[in-house]
């Protein structure tokens, strides 16, 4: 099933909708903790530490819009305040881990440049999804006549996939090689999260 056919019965919803809100919040907040624990102590650089602080401003502002929905009752991420939880936390964890794995095979790297070159590219395919998945969200909004609006991530987002391809240009020639591997990874378990969430709303 498709993000534009799930996403009006989530919106109809106002107990699914501030789950999604919740879920969408968690895994900003989970793009937020995986830059800042890449982050060399020395190295950090203004952009990745501008890039930590937004995705964390997202995942807070997202919170707060759950009170629009008229639910004020979602305190944490615990899988009960979440639509599904579990594939909503695999998803992250496990692109680091595959683009992990496709760096150490391919590049030979480890420690602090594995680190680096993870976020980069983990990264880049989350601004890439990002760019795709606000856009939806919020004309499903506008035509629900919503009083949620995700305008202000979607300016940052866009922001954002512009700095990662200028990160990736000085970190390899090759970038786009390695950038289109990630997106396909990111790809597979993206269409895999979205069938967990087509079963629960359905």
């Amino acid at each position: 099933m498709e993000l534009n056919t799930i996403l009006p019965k989530i919106i109809a919803n106002n107990q699914l909708h501030a789950r999604w809100l919740n879920t969408l919040s968690l895994m900003e907040n989970t793009g937020a903790r995986k830059i800042s624990a890449s982050e060399d102590p020395a190295t950090v650089t203004y952009i990745i530490l501008k890039h930590a602080a937004e995705e964390h401003r997202h995942a807070f502002y997202l919170k707060k819009q759950i009170e629009k929905t008229g639910n004020s009752c979602l305190p944490t991420y615990s899988p009960e305040y979440l639509i599904a939880p579990a594939y909503s936390r695999y998803y992250l964890n496990q692109l680091d881990i595959d683009v992990c794995r496709y760096l150490k095979k391919k590049l030979q790297l480890s420690g602090a440049e594995l680190r680096f070159a993870a976020y980069l590219l983990v990264t880049y395919a989350i601004e890439v999804r990002a760019d795709e998945l606000y856009p939806i969200y919020q004309e499903a909004l506008d035509n629900a006549a919503s009083k949620v609006n995700v305008k202000s991530i979607i300016l940052e987002e866009e922001g954002h996939l512009e700095e990662m391809i200028n990160q990736l240009q000085h970190f390899s020639p090759d970038w786009e090689v390695h950038a289109k591997k990630a997106v396909d990874m990111e790809t597979r378990l993206f269409s895999s999260w979205v069938d967990n969430l087509a079963t629960e709303v359905n």
